[in-house]
């Protein structure tokens, strides 16, 4: 998780400082067609969306999801004229939506995600995400949800807990020392702010390990965050939901940025009999793109095609884009 250098955090909703990545990669491969619907389930500022949009034309739409409802508000400025409906609903309950929208699956062209944390997001201090300016503790895609807060999780769960989502979800070795130092920090008064975790989990790490290329504490943001919003458990749901929820011909393409996700991605496509693997590899952001958007070097996409029900013999046919 890539923090934002900004120093002054941009006005909520007053436009977008995101940049979509691997955007061209994610055109060519989805391939959308005049007429066709595609569903965009993390519309984020809605980069993307906009881009099928202009694509599939009048007669066509995206259905654009999230579950930051901030982010909605700026994907509709970005999409304002386009055909895009944007839903305030997590991708897992992409099924639901659709019905919701009357859409039969046989007019779904293709499902696109993108699991990164939008530069939106992270420049908005008061969201918790981010540790390059001090914020509260709060991490929650949804800020309007009841779920509990970071710094509610940070207060409540013992130090195996903590150990263990550290560990598990951030792949942090250092998990176990984390976790008891918070254990006695919160027991003299509770972790508040951004600024105050990060300063503890650097105080863990040995001294010859605090200076690399990523700062000691964005393993620990990351694996938070991911507890605070059951991220992977609602990656599973849509990964064993996307062949009902695709026709055959159509596409999935999936982008990750950090390994928890693209296994997961991976071996759903590898184990699917209905999909096609089109991408052997996964597909990553060239050095032109990473020079103008930093965030694109941990990105990778993969992209499958859903085989009709009958052809179901091979697990994997790689083709080209468009094909």
């Amino acid at each position: 998780m890539a923090p934002d250098k900004s120093q002054e955090e941009p006005e909520q909703g007053s436009g977008t400082v995101h940049r979509p990545v691997l955007l061209d990669e994610v055109v060519e491969w989805l391939a959308p067609r005049e007429g066709s619907i595609l569903i965009d389930g993390t519309a984020g500022a809605g980069g993307h969306s906009a881009a099928l949009a202009r694509l599939v034309g009048a007669s066509g739409r995206v259905i654009g999801l999230d579950r930051d409802p901030n982010m909605l508000e700026l994907a509709r400025k970005t999409t304002d004229g386009l055909p895009v409906t944007l839903v305030h609903a997590p991708y897992s309950d992409m099924a639901r939506v659709l019905e919701d929208q009357k859409i039969p699956v046989e007019r779904v062209g293709g499902v696109l995600l993108d699991l990164g944390l939008s530069s939106d997001q992270l420049a908005w201090r008061h969201r918790g995400f981010s540790f390059a300016a001090d914020g509260p503790l709060d991490m929650r895609f949804n800020p309007e949800s009841r779920g509990p807060t970071a710094a509610e999780l940070l207060q409540d769960l013992s130090a195996e807990e903590l150990a263990q989502a550290f560990f598990e979800f951030g792949e942090e070795r250092f998990s176990r020392r984390i976790a008891r130092r918070i254990v006695e920090t919160r027991d003299q008064a509770p972790l508040q702010t951004t600024g105050q975790l990060a300063e503890l989990v650097r105080r863990c790490i040995p001294g010859r390990l605090r200076h690399g290329p990523i700062d000691p504490a964005t393993r620990v943001f990351q694996a938070l965050r991911i507890l605070v919003n059951d991220e992977l458990e609602h990656l599973d749901t849509i990964l064993k939901e996307l062949p009902e929820i695709l026709p055959p011909g159509g596409r999935a393409a999936i982008i990750s940025f950090h390994s928890l996700e693209d296994r997961r991605v991976k071996w759903a496509f590898r184990n699917e009999p209905r999909w096609s693997i089109l991408t052997k590899k996964p597909i990553t952001a060239t050095d032109r793109e990473i020079a103008v958007n930093p965030r694109a070097r941990s990105a990778k996409l993969r992209v499958a095609e859903r085989w009709s029900n009958q052809d179901t013999t091979q697990t994997s046919n790689p083709k080209t884009p468009g094909s």
